[in-house]
């Protein structure tokens, strides 16, 4: 699946497939997990940050001369999907430290891969604002599809969602283009496939339980 303009993967580069090689690792210590993960999430949302918009700006330097610089138009809010979306939530707020974050609560049935809404806590002004959606398992599509609806019904307008998924599946990225085609995306893997237990191949396994050390690693992977 080509990067196109609403659908962005990270280049592929050495240093990035020798991140992903491993976390994507079963037997990976977690503490090995996590902290790779976050560098890969900081790759992630550096780029996410250079998909908003911006206006001209500039300042004068120490030396008395112009740059010609740049800075963001508008106000930006976090809303990760929690539990696996607040693993990028500590990293953002490193790079943003004042940058406010709501929250939705979405679990997807073990047995039918359906999504459930269970809660969300958006600030009251998120009508006006660009939203990084934090979502790291782009699998099927039907979670992520149900957070950008909640956005939507709080009065986000589409093409200010930028859903920042660490993986993403073909079959998830067509199901989120399919039903909001404004909404961008961005990961740092377009996966191969989907199996029939809804993981992606080759995959990373649980995020969350490997990432928040819920579940044995490498029954994780295994699954």
């Amino acid at each position: 699946m080509p990067t196109t303009d609403k659908v962005h993967e990270l280049p592929q580069t050495n240093q990035l497939r020798a991140l992903h090689t491993i976390v994507r690792d079963r037997d990976a210590a977690r503490t090995d997990f996590v902290h790779y993960a976050r560098r890969v999430v900081r790759l992630l949302l550096e780029s996410a940050l250079d998909l908003l918009p911006f206006d001209k700006q500039d300042v004068t330097t120490p030396v008395g001369e112009t740059y010609p610089g740049l800075r963001f138009t508008g106000k930006l809010c976090a809303v990760p999907v929690i539990r696996a979306g607040d693993s990028m939530v500590d990293e953002l707020r490193q790079m943003i430290p004042g940058i406010r974050v709501g929250k939705i609560l979405i679990q997807r049935d073990r047995t039918t891969k359906q999504p459930h809404l269970h809660y969300w806590n958006l600030p009251e002004d998120i009508s006006e604002r660009h939203v990084l959606l934090l979502e790291p398992m782009l699998a099927t599509g039907g979670s992520a599809k149900a957070a950008i609806e909640v956005l939507l019904a709080a009065g986000v307008r589409e093409e200010r969602i930028v859903l920042v998924n660490f993986l993403s599946a073909p079959e998830g990225i067509e199901a989120v283009r399919a039903a909001h085609p404004e909404v961008t995306l961005i990961t740092s893997s377009i996966e191969e496939r989907l199996n029939p237990g809804a993981f992606m191949i080759p995959g990373i396994g649980d995020f969350g339980d490997r990432y928040f050390g819920t579940t044995d690693a490498a029954l994780a992977a295994r699954r």
